[in-house]
């Protein structure tokens, strides 16, 4: 790897795990201008396609996730160590399909898994966009099965 700022060649001085989010971090310190950085390496799910709602394939990018989450989590109070493990958590469930094209529908319902546990706004905001709400009826129903659901997980 080449350091970011003199583009010098660098060496790893430290290597661990990085918890629960299946990622290496690496300490390296660059040979030319001694500055010290981290880096983080997370397993990348290549030749992974997603299988869209129109019958396209388009490749699995973690990012989208990320936005989608963001979005739904607008305005929420949550840490970016609750997100990042989430995010993870989500892609790790994915990756266990252990297929090569899986249906936007069913990432959108292991996402829906996590959020409803996670947060129960953003899954309200997640779940009107990913069921395509109709009207405040279609809303209230979700409201209902989520709020039924919570009072079955407690007992």
């Amino acid at each position: 790897m080449n350091c970011p700022l003199c583009q010098s060649k660098t060496r790893v001085i430290n290597s661990r795990t990085a918890g629960e989010e299946k990622a290496i971090k690496r300490r390296r310190v660059c040979v030319q201008c001694k500055k010290r950085f981290t880096t983080y390496e997370r397993l990348e799910l290549l030749g992974l396609q997603i299988l869209k709602r129109d019958g396209s394939r388009e490749p699995y990018l973690r990012h989208k996730i990320e936005l989608g989450i963001r979005k739904a989590l607008e305005k929420r109070p949550y840490t970016e160590q609750q997100f990042q493990k989430t995010v993870s958590s989500i892609e790790g469930d994915i990756f266990n399909l252990e297929k090569e094209l899986v249906p936007s529908e069913q990432v959108g319902q292991i996402v829906l898994s996590y959020l409803k546990t996670f947060d129960k706004v953003a899954y309200l905001r997640f779940a009107s966009v990913y069921r395509k709400f109709g009207s405040t009826k279609a809303f209230e129903r979700e409201i209902q099965k989520l709020e039924k659901s919570t009072k079955q997980d407690t007992k």
